[in-house]
């Protein structure tokens, strides 16, 4: 056998036991995997945008977001153009996104075959199930512009309220709902003085179970002590309890 014969085998030898080697890896990933849970965030007003995208490629976790026109500390809105760079660099990383609504308003009640939903201006419309869906789209199209690639099939509605006719409508336009876990309210909307970052950190430590959906903001303008900073320990401490994390997808 030549030299360059004998190398070649070698190179070939190394690569084959390198492949070999990846589903033994992964097998004992997923046994030390003592639980799932699914992060996602809202848009919010994004002034923590950049540090929760810079702490979830840290810790190679991979979220959902859910994606509204919401105006921003910027002075713009989460879906202009201005956001396009971040909004690209989120799916380059393999991110999942959903729907969060275009005017992020407030679906309140059912009427008929028509939905009472509340502007944040305090101004009411009378949707039916095509405006319904539309309200839905917008993001959608807005996202494929920014991005190139279309949300996937899942929208969140602004404070978690839904209707019997605003979820039929959602669903025959081609999105499923995802709420959030009673454990998974990080809290991050709530005031800083009476629950503070180290209790809401403790208590989504000690609550949260297999299965569970976290909420939480890319930011919030309500809350003075943010709880942005909380998302580093708050991953490292659910990987030592033997979490994983996957992403949201539709049934």
């Amino acid at each position: 056998m030549s030299p360059d014969t004998g190398r070649r085998f070698l190179q070939l030898a190394l690569l084959i036991s390198s492949l070999l080697a990846v589903p033994a890896v992964s097998a004992q990933a997923a046994a030390a995997c003592k639980g799932t849970l699914y992060l996602t965030f809202d848009t919010g007003n994004m002034r923590h945008a950049e540090l929760i995208a810079e702490t979830l490629a840290r810790h190679g976790v991979k979220a959902t977001f859910f994606l509204a026109q919401e105006e921003t500390t910027r002075g713009d809105h989460a879906l202009d153009a201005s956001w396009a760079p971040y909004w690209q660099a989120r799916v380059a990383e393999g991110h999942a996104f959903g729907s969060h609504t275009w005017r992020h308003g407030s679906f309140r009640s059912d009427s008929g075959e028509q939905v009472r939903y509340r502007l944040q201006n305090g101004r009411s419309e009378t949707l039916d199930a095509r405006a319904v869906c539309e309200e839905l789209k917008a993001p959608d199209t807005r996202f494929q512009e920014l991005t190139g690639r279309r949300l996937d099939p899942l929208w969140r509605a602004p404070g978690g309220r839904t209707t019997p006719n605003t979820l039929a409508a959602a669903q025959a336009c081609g999105y499923q709902h995802v709420g959030w876990a009673a454990a998974g309210f990080l809290g991050d909307e709530l005031p800083s003085d009476s629950y503070p970052n180290s209790v809401l950190l403790q208590r989504a430590l000690d609550r949260l179970k297999d299965g569970d959906i976290v909420m939480a903001h890319l930011g919030i303008w309500s809350r003075k002590d943010p709880f942005a900073p909380m998302l580093d320990p708050l991953i490292a401490g659910l990987k030592s309890r033997g979490f994983c994390f996957a992403t949201r997808r539709a049934s």
